[in-house]
């Protein structure tokens, strides 16, 4: 499939720049004044307060009281009114799916646990029975809330950009399964996006990040998301991050990506034995190792397996990373749960949402 260049028009110009405004509001808690935007975005004074009529007339935005004096006459405040829109995050898991509605604000205004995942049947009629559920949160947002579309976290590989799946282990019939295009034409909304699971929960707990974060995901299987200097790194082919398939032990136990040894299937033979602390110390070792790699200075950690036993997980990768690392007093990790909870691919895959139609990335 080739990929064009996107041409810009003037509507779209227009939309750029009030995103950018929208960007700006939401990330400050304490609002912005017309003078401001225009020197946060470099914008004209006239074309701030052109895009900001239309967003006060959309109900996106309102006055929000008088900023302090600063000689003159205090400027109006403006902020981002959340209950004007929101979006629909989804966890697409091997078994479960996780379906909720933030608002504008990451408010989580509903959610719901459904038992469909991918290896619940045929890809076609999964993605059929995940559009009806979707289609019911989808209707069931808050009157007056305009609804700015669906992100799904699903386990890779995918690639970001074309929407589809590559060979996701031990599920052959969603290779090369074009999963957004299909959910775009099953959902009545205007914008589907489709990442990695692991990419849209370290998206989850901005407020955590600081350096370069990798967030770790056991669950039905193992991968991680990277946020270097703040950014998700995505890689070339969008597929960045599948660390659970590092092989540590040549003769191991075989993995559902046909390899033997790989980290995932070491630690899910270790959760099999019900020893979850075997498993965190895999975890751990893989960690250092990826530590070392990128030098790493935050890990969080998620997934059902890691909440099941959330006193286990931190310390023995805090431990492991110590251990395996030549000066960790110099090379400090710190090594937490997600903030986001158990729930952060969803969340995540809400925001991403809100963040691609609000300018935030």
């Amino acid at each position: 499939m080739e990929r064009r260049p996107a041409g810009a028009n003037l509507a779209g110009l227009r939309d750029h720049n009030a995103a950018l405004v929208l960007g700006l509001l939401r990330a400050s808690a304490e609002g912005g004044s017309r003078v401001q935007l225009a020197a946060q975005t470099g914008l004209t004074p006239q074309a701030v307060s052109k895009i900001v009529g239309r967003l006060l007339a959309d109900g996106l935005v309102v006055e929000a009281g008088r900023g302090e004096s600063t000689g003159g006459k205090p400027r109006t405040l403006l902020a981002l009114r959340p209950e004007a829109g929101c979006a629909v995050g989804i966890e697409l898991d091997r078994r479960r799916s996780t379906i909720l509605v933030l608002d504008l604000a990451g408010t989580t205004l509903r959610r719901r646990s459904v038992d469909i995942g991918l290896a619940s049947g045929e890809p076609e009629r999964v993605v059929g029975a995940l559009a009806k559920r979707v289609s019911q949160a989808v209707r069931a947002a808050p009157d007056g809330a305009k609804v700015l579309g669906v992100g799904v976290g699903c386990r890779g590989p995918l690639d970001y950009e074309t929407g589809t799946l590559h060979r996701p282990a031990g599920l052959p019939a969603w290779d090369g399964f074009p999963l957004r295009g299909l959910l775009e034409e099953s959902l009545d909304v205007p914008n589907v996006l489709l990442d990695k699971d692991t990419n849209v929960a370290a998206l989850a707990a901005p407020a955590a990040v600081s350096g370069s974060t990798a967030y770790l995901h056991l669950a039905d299987g193992l991968g991680a998301g990277l946020l270097l200097n703040g950014a998700v790194h995505r890689g070339a082919r969008t597929n960045a991050g599948e660390f659970g398939h590092q092989v540590l032990q040549p003769d191991g136990p075989q993995c559902t990506c046909g390899a033997r040894g790989c980290l995932e299937a070491l630690c899910m033979a270790a959760l099999a034995d019900d020893d979850p602390q075997t498993a965190a110390r895999w975890l751990g070792v893989g960690a250092a190792n990826l530590v070392r790699l990128l030098d790493i200075d935050r890990i969080l950690l998620g997934g059902h397996q890691i909440f099941a036993s959330p006193d286990v997980y931190p310390r023995a990768v805090a431990d492991q990373i110590a251990e395996h690392l030549p000066e960790p007093e110099w090379q400090s990790v710190r090594v937490s749960l997600t903030p986001a909870g158990a729930s952060a691919v969803a969340v995540g895959a809400a925001q991403l949402v809100i963040d691609s139609a609000l300018g935030g990335i």
